[in-house]
């Protein structure tokens, strides 16, 4: 069975870090565009970062440039969030997606990912 599990959600107050972590299990992530998002009450679905498959192409939002950083591990099983400096605007529900018809690029168009974590709340607040 394909899936994607997430961890590492929280509260953190402002100016906090935490790290988001995704695993995958019944695929590997190196052949896949993989990318975060998130969703926070009453908007749309948003992509926050993503990288192509083999890792040639990453792109992140212009609202946590320089704040968050997208990786995998050498086994291509896990993926992670780094995310410092966090704002309260970047309270949400974040999801992890993979998209192994993806070749070469990737997107911030959630239709374009075939799986899709559970999500994990970040709250970020004093």
């Amino acid at each position: 069975q394909l899936q994607l599990v997430e961890s590492g959600g929280g509260l953190v107050q402002p100016g906090g870090s935490l790290r988001l972590s995704c695993a995958a299990s019944g695929f590997t992530l190196d052949g896949a565009a993989i990318g975060w998002f998130r969703q926070a009450p009453g908007k749309e679905r948003e992509g926050v970062s993503c990288i192509s498959s083999y890792g040639g192409r990453s792109n992140y939002a212009d609202s946590v440039k320089g704040r968050f950083t997208m990786s995998r591990d050498n086994a291509k099983t896990t993926m992670y969030l780094q995310m410092n400096s966090l704002k309260p605007g970047d309270t949400a529900v974040y999801y992890c997606a993979a998209a192994p018809r993806l070749v070469g690029l990737c997107t911030f168009h959630p239709d374009a990912y075939d799986y899709w974590g559970q999500g994990t709340q970040v709250t970020v607040s004093s």
